[in-house]
């Protein structure tokens, strides 16, 4: 029974995985099939703390929502959300791709290619403009590896083989609220292949 299932289920998983490190671009999270907001996890600055806040949330058009409100009281100032995602390796992709709608503040996209909580995590700066939907590109070589918001140096670069979890993080050094919608992450190859 065993030698029938990998007769049939072995070329099937490998065409997966091939057509996973073929195709031009593959999606890593979309929210108009998933993964729900539950299994995103929330780090704010309380962890040290802070008293900002944030939640994430579906809304009905197929987004997530990323919001809250950053306070720099106690030496605060950060909020955060991540998801382990079922994919973990992109080899062979330069770069991630987000299609999001924010609210005019700065976000961080992390990544984590390491479980420990306390290790480095590589990230990538960019801009929103106030409720208008924008794609950012991600190189992959522009991921700059930090430790509790300091850069590190003498550390390997990132590795898009050793996908922990993905995430966004809002520390622009200013208190109010924030929202930032995500319909999608890719990961896309280098132009012409």
């Amino acid at each position: 029974m065993l030698t029938a299932f990998l007769r049939f289920a072995l070329p099937a998983l490998l065409a997966i995985t091939m057509n996973l490190h073929s195709a031009s671009e593959f999606v890593l999270i979309d929210f108009t099939s998933g993964p729900s907001p539950a299994s995103w996890q929330i780090v704010n600055d309380d962890v040290m703390g802070g008293v900002s806040s944030s939640r994430f949330q579906a809304t009905t058009n197929g987004a997530g929502i990323f919001r809250g409100e950053v306070s720099l009281e106690n030496n605060g100032g950060f909020a955060s959300v991540r998801l382990r995602p079922s994919v973990r390796d992109v080899t062979g992709h330069a770069a991630f791709v987000l299609r999001v709608r924010g609210d005019g503040r700065r976000y961080k996209f992390i990544v984590r290619t390491d479980v420990d909580f306390n290790g480095v995590n590589y990230q990538q700066t960019f801009a929103t403009k106030k409720g208008e939907w924008e794609e950012h590109r991600l190189q992959f070589e522009e991921f700059v590896p930090t430790f509790r918001g300091r850069v590190q140096s003498g550390v390997p670069a990132f590795n898009p083989a050793k996908i922990e979890s993905v995430g966004f993080l809002i520390s622009d050094k200013q208190a109010g609220p924030f929202r930032l919608e995500i319909a999608w992450i890719k990961a896309v190859k280098p132009a012409g292949k």
